[in-house]
């Protein structure tokens, strides 16, 4: 094959990607008021020494505040997707990595408070640092969706650590962009980053996807559970 042709193919897989994920936003909302009637589990039940770094449950996010069903620190996910992830960890212990979690079940009114910052043109604070190269209306749609598939329990956002011994002498490896930075060097595989760093990427994705995780090109650190255990229904649950 050409390189065309290969640029061509990897164009059309780029695009069907993107469009499976757009229509696994679909669904109903669940009437579930608690986790456990949501059928979520603590990711910290299975692993007790996880990393989390849960973004949205603090400021350090690109709304700039804590947002809205975060009333906790914590990582929700649907049993069989948090049973998945918890191999993932035991599997890369193996090799002297960790998972740091940024985010994974995110409540109905969490993504409809990212609407809502997104369609305020007047709040630009967080710019610089995660859309400089965008204006603030292109982030809907591709980036921030009326759904999202977080609100099914089998989504997650998370990075790589290299943790030498001791274990608490943990680094986070370098995979070019801060998550969600809202760019096309966020794409796994952009080659507007150093082979290195896209390395990295390629590592996280490779052991995401042996226990059942799959990418969305757009972004390194988002991956999906599939199949998934509820595809149909999403949750309003807030995270206590």
């Amino acid at each position: 094959m050409d390189r065309r042709a290969l640029a061509l193919a990897l164009c059309a897989t780029f695009v069907v990607h993107v469009a499976e994920f757009a229509r696994a936003a679909d669904g109903v909302l669940s009437s579930a008021t608690t986790a456990t009637e949501a059928g979520l589990v603590d990711i910290s039940e299975l692993v007790p020494d996880i990393t989390l770094d849960m973004r949205y449950a603090g400021t350090n996010n690109f709304v700039g505040r804590p947002i809205d069903g975060y009333r906790a620190a914590r990582c929700l996910l649907k049993s069989p997707v948090a049973h998945a992830l918890a191999d993932v960890e035991r599997e890369l212990r193996k090799h002297s990595l960790r998972l740091k979690i940024f985010d994974c079940y995110r409540p109905a009114r969490g993504v409809r408070h990212f609407v809502r910052w997104a369609n305020d043109a007047g709040d630009q604070e967080t710019k610089s640092r995660y859309y400089p190269n965008l204006d603030k209306s292109e982030l809907l749609g591709d980036y921030i969706a009326p759904v999202s598939g977080h609100s099914r329990g089998a989504t997650i956002d998370l990075t790589l650590q290299q943790c030498d011994h001791p274990a608490t002498a943990c680094r986070t490896l370098d995979m070019g962009t801060d998550f969600d930075f809202f760019d096309s060097r966020a794409h796994t595989d952009s080659t507007q980053v150093s082979a290195a760093q896209r390395s990295n990427r390629h590592r996280l994705r490779e052991a995401m996807l042996a226990a059942g995780f799959r990418n969305y090109p757009m972004e390194w650190w988002h991956y999906r559970f599939e199949p998934e255990p509820s595809a149909e229904i999403f949750y309003d649950v807030p995270i206590e």
